[in-house]
C-alpha cells in the first residue's frame, strides 16, 4: 500500500522540529543527516565556498545540476557556503552550531578546534546539543589516518572473506562501510536524542569506520573470535551452511539458500533425488559443509536441465529460498512488482530517488526535495541565524522546494 506523503500533515515527521547543523561531507556524514532529514529534521549542510562538497565533482554519471553520487546523499538540505577561515562566516557558523539540536561532522581530529566548533566548544553555549563526529580510525591512535571506505574494506578485513578463493581479495560493489557507519551514526544520534529528552543534556556521540566494519562482520567476526583463525574467501558459498551458494542452472546463476534439513528435503524432491536427504554425506548440515563439493556436483546436475527463472519460481513455491541473480535494473524492478514503491520522484527536471526504507503508520517520512546546489540558500539561512525567528520558517523553505 502506498502512503499518502501529500500535505503539510505528511511533513511533521517524527523528527519535526530538529534542526540539523551538517558539517560533513563525501558519503557516512551526508548519508546520516539525510536519513535525519528524511525523517522530518531540518538539515543546514555547511559547505566550503566555490568548491562545495567533493562528491559533487564526482562524475560521471552525472545528474540535473550536480553528480549522481552526490544526489544519493543529500536530498531535503538546505546549502549555506562558507569560509571558516573568515571571522564573518565562523561567527555564522557558532551560531549555527548554539541553534542545532544535532551537529554531524567528519573532519579530521582537532580540525574544527581551530573554529570553535569542536565539541566542548559547542556545548559549552549549547549543553543540549548531540554531536556527532564520524571518523575513519577513531579519535585516538587513529586519529591522523584518513577514512575511505575502500582503504577501511582492506584493513578491516571484508576485503579479505570477499571474492572467489582462487582470486583476489574484493571491495564490495557499494561503499558499504560508509553506509554502515552511517547507519550507527542514525542510531547513536537518536539514542542520544532520547536521552536528552530525559535529562536536558546532549552528548558527543562518536562513530568510526573500522569500528562499524568490525561489528557488522556478525558471524565471521564471530567465527574468528572462538576460533583465532581468520576466515578466508568462499566466493559466494557460505562458510557454515550447505547449499547457501549460487548454483548453475542451463542458464544464469541461482542463490539458493537451505538454511534446515526440512528446506534441503523439499529441495531433493523437487530436483528428483530426494535419496539425497538420506545420503550420510548430506542428511545434516554439518555433513552437508563437509561434503559440499559433491553436493554442489550433484545438485548442478539436475539444475542444468532449466532457467534459473523456472527453477526460482518453483523453488519459492514450495518454502526453498532461491532467487535469479540479477542486476540493480531487476532489483528494483522486483520490489516495484511486490509493491514496496522503491523509487520517489522529485519535482521538476530532478532524478528519483530510492524511496527511504522504513515506513511508519502514524508519522510517514516527508516528502524529499531536491539535492541542493551549492550556496542554494545562503540568504535565507543567513538572515535567519541574524535573527530570532523560529525554525519553521527554516523549514518552509524545504517546503517550497517540495510543491516545485
Amino acid at each position: 500500500m502506498k502512503i499518502d506523503t501529500t500535505g503539510d500533515e505528511a511533513r511533521n515527521g517524527p523528527l519535526s522540529g530538529i534542526l540539523v547543523a551538517d558539517f560533513s561531507r563525501v558519503l557516512a556524514g551526508p548519508l546520516t543527516s539525510m536519513w535525519l532529514a528524511d525523517l522530518g529534521a531540518t538539515v543546514v549542510k555547511v559547505e566550503r565556498s566555490e568548491y562545495g562538497d567533493e562528491t559533487r565533482h564526482w562524475g560521471p554519471p552525472w545528474a540535473h545540476n550536480t553528480s549522481a553520487y552526490f544526489t544519493a546523499a543529500n536530498r531535503s538540505k538546505l546549502s549555506l557556503a562558507l569560509d571558516l577561515t573568515d571571522p564573518t562566516d565562523r561567527s555564522l557558523a557558532q551560531q549555527l552550531a548554539a541553534r542545532a539540536d544535532v551537529l554531524v561532522e567528519n573532519f579530521r581530529t582537532g580540525v574544527l578546534d581551530r573554529f570553535g566548533l569542536d565539541y566542548a566548544a559547542v556545548a559549552a553555549t549549547n549543553p543540549r546539543i548531540v554531536y556527532a563526529s564520524v571518523t575513519g580510525f577513531g579519535s585516538t591512535g587513529g586519529a591522523d589516518l584518513p577514512g575511505y571506505d575502500f582503504v577501511v574494506q582492506a584493513m578491516g578485513g571484508l576485503m579479505s572473506i570477499t571474492g572467489d578463493p582462487e582470486g583476489e581479495p574484493t571491495k564490495a560493489g557499494v561503499a558499504l562501510v560508509d553506509v554502515l557507519t552511517a547507519k550507527d551514526a542514525a542510531i547513536g544520534v537518536l539514542s542520544a536524542l532520547y536521552a536528552r529528552d530525559r535529562d536536558g543534556l546532549g552528548q558527543h556521540v562518536e562513530v568510526n569506520l573500522l569500528s562499524s566494519l568490525l561489528g557488522s562482520l556478525a558471524n565471521q567476526a564471530s567465527s574468528y573470535l572462538a576460533t583465532g583463525t581468520a576466515p578466508t574467501r568462499m566466493g559466494n558459498r557460505h562458510p557454515s551452511i550447505a547449499p547457501y551458494e549460487t548454483l548453475r542452472c542451463r542458464s544464469d546463476l541461482l542463490a539458493v539458500a537451505c538454511g534446515n534439513n526440512g528446506q534441503f528435503r523439499k529441495l531433493t524432491e523437487a530436483l528428483g533425488i530426494p535419496d539425497a536427504a538420506r545420503d550420510p554425506r548430506f542428511c545434516s548440515n554439518k555433513a552437508r559443509v563437509e561434503h559440499r563439493a559433491a553436493l554442489v556436483e550433484l545438485l548442478e546436475s539436475r539444475l542444468a536441465g532449466r532457467d534459473a527463472a523456472d527453477w526460482e519460481r518453483e523453488l519459492n513455491a514450495i518454502g526453498v529460498p532461491s532467487g535469479q541473480v540479477g542486476t540493480i535494473a531487476s532489483g528494483f524492478a522486483r520490489a516495484e512488482n511486490l509493491g514496496l514503491d522503491p523509487v520517489v520522484a522529485l519535482p521538476g527536471p530532478h532524478a528519483p530517488q530510492v524511496r527511504h526504507p522504513i515506513r511508519y503508520s502514524r508519522s510517514p517520512v516527508r516528502p524529499p526535495s531536491p539535492p541542493p546546489t551549492l550556496g542554494q540558500d545562503d540568504s535565507q539561512v543567513r538572515e535567519w541565524l541574524g535573527s530570532n525567528a523560529p525554525l519553521s520558517q527554516l523549514d518552509a523553505i524545504l517546503g517550497d522546494k517540495e510543491r516545485q
